[in-house]
């Protein structure tokens, strides 16, 4: 696929994507692929530097309704303790 975005707004979408959280990183790549339809799940991949699994949830999670309260990239209980 021939690059669908100008070099500057390629800088501009990865400077956008490393001040997201992780949630939000996931959800703004999944739309970008949305957006591009065939060969843009590997564009997107290579330009943000992310994996492919990753935009995969992210699309998931686009299609059903936020299971996170406001502020919460991951479920309760994912933490490892420190005793």
């Amino acid at each position: 696929m021939r690059a669908p975005y100008s070099p500057q707004a390629e800088a501009a979408m990865r400077q956008l994507y490393s001040t997201l959280g992780e949630r939000e990183r996931r959800l703004y790549a999944a739309a970008e692929t949305l957006k591009l339809g065939r060969g843009g799940l590997a564009y997107i991949t290579t330009l943000l530097e992310c994996d492919e699994k990753t935009v995969r949830r992210g699309k998931r999670e686009l299609d059903q309704p936020n299971p996170m309260p406001p502020g919460r990239s991951r479920k309760k209980g994912g933490a490892a303790r420190l005793s």
